[in-house]
């Protein structure tokens, strides 16, 4: 358990809140680059630490991240023109480059030029890598060097990505993506239990090696921030293998996830505010991967059919999820359609925020408790103005965007950091 004082500083981030100055020390995903991809086309309403946005592409390729609201009278510029390098309000005719400068105020004696330098709107430094715009919300006069994530390594046409927007605080998806032992029985009609030598995916289920329910947890603390094992029992050669599944927290806000034959896996959950999240789940690969579309069916992310144009869920908590009954009694295990509908079923069923403070933990749950523990730490040296976890100023010298999972059939009780590759050191004072 953990009191209702360290359960606010896991979870809020918006305003002076201390996880929010984490989040700031970070490049922090706005959008997909494909939402953006149209020069001069329409801008992405986007919302993060509780800060209303909107991204656009300006006429020269340039990639803009500016406050969601003209500093004239308020008017949302997400409706606005995208033409001639900027960005104009359609209530008066305003103005704004990528930068938030004033280009134009029409309604203004001579063109407003006594007005422009002091109505700038806010914006932020961005970068465009692995398929997302990144954005830099934090010190302007110390911008961190962008460093590309570890999808970025893979062809732009083996990044597939799956967005959906999450009626919850940002910590509770998270824990649910570094829970191993959920899969077994939350996913369990998605990745049956099979006589294979390692998880695999078709076009309709991830089959695994393993049909034990309850995987003993091994954890080591890192740089960046964690790296854990889930260990099972096979199905094939019980007696001489262990099951590794090796899961990374990249603090803040990144999971990199067991792979499967296909295709590599991660996940980004990222504060909207502090009772909101965008989940991102990225599929990618050096060489084989999954088509976009693809992914986005098979995770019951289908544009149009599951999500809206703002990717909230047409399944959802008030509508139940469309929870089917008649299908789980004739075997379906939780009647709900989708991998991440089946997780946000679990974590917006928890309310806004949950209640920390009442949980019970298990054996299981140790990799939960670890992230509550390093966050919550983590929230205290940045309020007692330390630098930032998973920063090169806290002394982190792992190379991130190096980092991968690792899944498989290994000898029996082996040293499962032997197995963790991808790991890469680099010496940066060198």
């Amino acid at each position: 358990m953990i009191t209702r004082e360290e359960n606010d500083l896991l979870c809020l981030v918006e305003a002076a809140a201390p996880m929010g100055s984490i989040m700031r020390q970070h490049w922090i995903p706005a959008c997909m680059s494909e939402e953006v991809a149209e020069r001069d086309g329409k801008p992405a309403r986007v919302r993060l630490l509780g800060e209303d946005l909107v991204v656009f592409r300006d006429t020269e390729g340039r990639l803009g991240a500016i406050d969601e609201f003209c500093r004239h009278r308020g008017a949302s510029l997400a409706f606005g023109r995208n033409e001639d390098c900027g960005l104009r309000c359609l209530y008066h005719g305003w103005k704004f480059d990528v930068n938030g400068n004033v280009m134009d105020m029409p309604s203004e004696p001579d063109a407003g030029e006594a007005l422009k330098a002091e109505a700038k709107l806010k914006s932020y430094p961005t970068r465009e890598s692995g398929g997302f715009v990144w954005l830099w919300m934090g010190d302007a006069e110390n911008v961190a060097e962008f460093e590309p994530p570890a999808w970025a390594h893979a062809p732009d046409d083996k990044i597939s990505i799956v967005k959906i927007h999450t009626s919850c605080n940002w910590a509770q998806v998270l824990e649910g993506s570094i829970d191993s032992a959920h899969s077994s029985s939350l996913h369990s009609s998605n990745m049956p239990p099979a006589e294979v030598d390692g998880a695999k995916a078709t076009a309709t289920s991830w089959p695994r090696p393993s049909n034990d329910k309850a995987p003993r947890i091994r954890f080591d603390k890192t740089d960046y921030g964690f790296r854990y094992a889930a260990v099972r029992t096979p199905i094939i050669d019980p007696d001489k293998k262990d099951y590794i599944r090796n899961t990374l927290f990249v603090a803040p806000f990144t999971v990199i996830i067991p792979p499967n034959d296909q295709y590599k896996l991660a996940q980004m959950l990222i504060p909207m505010d502090d009772g909101n999240t965008m989940f991102y789940w990225i599929a990618f690969h050096e060489t084989k991967g999954i088509d976009q579309d693809e992914w986005r069916k098979f995770c019951g992310a289908e544009i149009g059919v599951d999500i809206d144009a703002n990717f909230r869920k047409i399944r959802n908590l008030d509508n139940m999820f469309l929870q089917d009954r008649h299908a789980m009694k004739d075997g379906d295990f939780t009647g709900i359609y989708g991998i991440p509908a089946q997780d946000m079923a679990m974590w917006e069923s928890m309310g806004a925020i949950a209640d920390r403070t009442k949980d019970y933990l298990g054996v299981s749950d140790g990799a939960v408790a670890q992230f509550r523990r390093i966050m919550i730490a983590a929230a205290k040296d940045v309020r007692n103005g330390k630098p930032a976890i998973n920063t090169r100023a806290a002394g982190r010298r792992t190379d991130v965007s190096a980092l991968a999972s690792f899944e498989g059939m290994v000898p029996k009780d082996a040293d499962w950091r032997l197995y963790a590759d991808g790991e890469a050191e680099i010496d940066h004072a060198a």
